[in-house]
């Protein structure tokens, strides 16, 4: 059975009072959840050596506001929405009708203001239940939202995040936890080794926004199906790395079996503490991100230690990047007073080929808009201690 207790975290500059849950359960996990954001702000594993936080983060609730206000924010551990990562040109259309966007990335939009948002808070059984608003027009989205996230930890060590969404107008959703892991405890995750169950991803341009062309990994440093260390492949030169900071920032395009509502998608691991992770999902994509800006934020990290370019990783668990921009994308629309998974519409694309639209449709059927991931932490213990994020968005 898992165990709660709360501890205050701060007040924010509006006045608002943000407090500290902590998750604990017998096998030595445990998470802590700011009511802030839904920011992850702590997760440690145990290992032989003791326990180990993996996740990025600060110390304080002024260095959170600093950066989650700043224009480079790094969303550290946030949940992010209404729309994770870009949305070209900061606009789309639906309906018929254009909806500008707050240009907050440039000129283009990025995932929104749930990173600053207060949530209200319920425990009981192994669930921590946190509840928001969003209103139309906020951020020029239409439809008023109703969100909440529930993080469970249950005995078996099982970390489930369900992401609940619904509308009352028809508008677009991309939901994500946008957790920086490193497994080292600290320092960059150079040597940290990643896999990826992904044969495509999608080709981004000079700012990171998908192109609309599905291209294959082989024979790229976009190549992750074997597992290498992150740092590997960032020194070739090659142009989609360069444009986005030397490193990654892009959409791989997940192969999932034909009706599976899950799979496995990523496997992390670090030979320095022994630590491995795993993450399984219900979504079409996940976004590699490999913290190339991190050096950037204007808070400190853990320890006052300042963050550190490729400090952290993030494995977002999404649909599309520019989705409403690509038509041959599975769809981010939500309908109003409507649950429906995503559907891919007719491939126009000629840059899409036959077998990635089959598989991209394969993903998307029998999975929500805002879909599923999993994780697993082993410790190097002789009775390995496993941890399982399992994130389920449900509309409706």
């Amino acid at each position: 059975m898992a165990q709660f207790r709360s501890k205050p975290f701060g007040v924010t500059k509006n006045g608002d009072k943000v407090d500290e849950y902590i998750i604990s359960n017998p096998g030595g996990l445990e998470i802590s959840v700011l009511n802030y954001g839904c920011v992850i702000k702590n997760l440690f594993v145990p290992t032989k050596t003791g326990l180990v936080d993996v996740v990025v983060g600060h110390d304080t609730l002024a260095d959170y506001e600093a950066d989650f206000n700043s224009s480079g924010s790094t969303c550290c551990g946030a949940f992010v929405g209404r729309y994770a990562n870009r949305i070209e040109n900061a606009e789309f259309s639906l309906s018929g009708k254009t909806y500008k966007l707050e240009a907050n990335n440039g000129k283009n939009h990025l995932h929104g203001t749930f990173p600053r948002k207060i949530y209200d808070v319920k425990m009981f059984g192994d669930t921590l239940l946190m509840e928001t608003e969003s209103p139309a027009g906020e951020d020029g989205f239409p439809g008023n939202l109703k969100v909440s996230v529930r993080y469970i930890l249950t005995p078996d060590n099982t970390l489930r995040m369900d992401y609940r969404v619904s509308t009352d107008e028809d508008t677009i959703i991309n939901l994500t936890n946008h957790t920086y892991f490193n497994l080292d405890g600290g320092g960059n995750v150079l040597g940290q080794k990643l896999r990826i169950y992904a044969s495509n991803y999608l080709e981004g341009n000079n700012e990171t926004c998908p192109t609309g062309k599905i291209l294959p990994v082989d024979g790229t440093p976009m190549d992750f199906r074997t597992g290498k260390p992150l740092g590997r492949d960032l020194d070739t030169g090659f142009y989609q790395t360069t444009m986005a900071g030397g490193g990654f920032d892009h959409c791989y395009v997940l192969d999932r079996p034909r009706g599976a509502s899950q799979s496995l998608c990523a496997w992390a691991s670090s030979d320095k503490t022994g630590i491995s992770m795993k993450m399984y999902t219900t979504q079409p994509g996940i976004q590699l991100y490999t913290g190339n800006f991190l050096q950037n934020c204007p808070s400190p990290g853990k320890g006052g230690v300042p963050l550190e370019k490729y400090g952290g990783f993030a494995l977002e668990t999404q649909h599309f990047p520019c989705s409403p921009s690509h038509p041959e994308f599975p769809t981010t629309v939500l309908r109003q007073a409507k649950s429906s998974g995503p559907t891919l519409r007719s491939a126009s694309s000629p840059a899409v080929s036959a077998a990635v639209c089959k598989q991209i449709s394969a993903a998307a059927k029998g999975s929500s808009l805002v879909g599923a991931a999993l994780c697993c932490f082993l410790g190097v213990l002789s009775m390995p201690c496993g941890l399982k994020i399992f994130a389920v968005h449900q509309t409706g």
